[in-house]
């Protein structure tokens, strides 16, 4: 069973390292995904902006395109949704440019341009950093005490923020919500059309850190369109404090946003790379297991929507 992959941090792990995108010892390679039978992977930039700008972003996404190119015959750059189809057609892996944290664009909105140009598609608005945009759930921040079950009901995005997503929508770039907080979902609701994702979180309602969306959450995202891709963290999947993230419990999440907001809303989103638990699917390359286990559960054609049908809906709907 094929599938989409809405986040994971490599190229950052790549440029970092100096690695190869073709075969190294992270979560995702171009090796594990054939093995895993990958469709498409979304390659976040992620930005620690607390001591990285947008050099370093503009950086990483050079490396991401020196690997692309040393990688030609396995892999090639998704810039509109007929590349995903004609390189599928041909025989190659999808990659698609996405950002996480929003305010590389140093302030301007025309910047964002730039970086469609570039071919980023997705940008996820905040990481748990407050910049201008908008407010994490749980946010870092030097005087800041962290707490990963707090949700932030008051702030949200700023009027710039507001601006900003509307840009996006403009553009073409998908708006992701992962790491935002609730407020700021809600704001990105009200002030958007189109779907927009929530790339990498799951359900509140069975792990119940902030990352996670609520089940009303789930229910806007479902009728916006939208979809929220499945966080294999162990820290967003299980409150029992285990340092794994286990397959059935994996499978727990799917179904629990299934019956809150219907087959349509549910995705992928790993979060390969940028987590640090052990896994019972170890890497991209064992993407198969979770296949097995939803079969349990569900038909070939409603796994073919968790797997890969929602996310390129979206991408249909929202690419220009």
């Amino acid at each position: 069973m094929k599938y989409i992959d809405m986040h994971c941090d490599t190229i950052t792990r790549l440029y970092e390292s100096k690695d190869s995108m073709y075969q190294n010892d992270l979560h995702i390679d171009i090796t594990k995904m054939k093995k895993g039978e990958c469709l498409l992977q979304n390659f976040a930039i992620f930005t620690y902006i607390e001591n990285q700008d947008s050099k370093f972003t503009k950086a990483c996404i050079d490396y991401y395109y020196k690997q692309l190119d040393g990688n030609k015959d396995y892999i090639r750059p998704v810039y509109k949704y007929e590349d995903i189809l004609n390189n599928e057609k041909n025989g190659y892996l999808n990659a698609l440019l996405t950002l996480e944290d929003g305010s590389v664009i140093d302030g301007e909105l025309d910047n964002l341009k730039w970086y469609y140009d570039k071919g980023v598609r997705m940008i996820a608005l905040t990481w748990n950093f407050v910049n201008g945009i908008g407010y994490p759930n749980f946010a870092y921040g030097k005087g800041i005490e962290t707490d990963m079950y707090a949700t932030n009901n008051r702030d949200g995005l700023t009027k710039f923020g507001i601006e900003y997503v509307k840009r996006c929508e403009d553009l073409g770039i998908v708006v992701d919500v992962s790491h935002l907080s609730d407020k700021g979902f809600y704001d990105v609701l009200e002030n958007t059309t189109k779907p927009f994702v929530a790339s990498h979180s799951s359900a509140r309602s069975i792990c119940r850190a902030a990352r996670n969306l609520s089940d009303e959450m789930i229910v806007k995202l479902a009728n916006r369109g939208g979809v929220t891709g499945l966080n294999y963290y162990s820290m967003f999947i299980d409150d029992s404090n285990k340092d794994i993230t286990m397959i059935d419990k994996m499978v727990e999440h799917i179904n629990h946003i299934v019956k809150v907001g219907g087959i349509d809303v549910v995705g992928l989103g790993s979060d390969f790379d940028g987590i640090d638990c052990k896994l019972e699917i170890e890497n991209c390359g064992g993407m198969q297991k979770l296949y097995q286990a939803l079969k349990k559960y569900y038909s070939d054609e409603e796994i073919e929507k968790i797997f890969y049908k929602n996310v390129l809906r979206v991408y249909k709907e929202c690419f220009k």
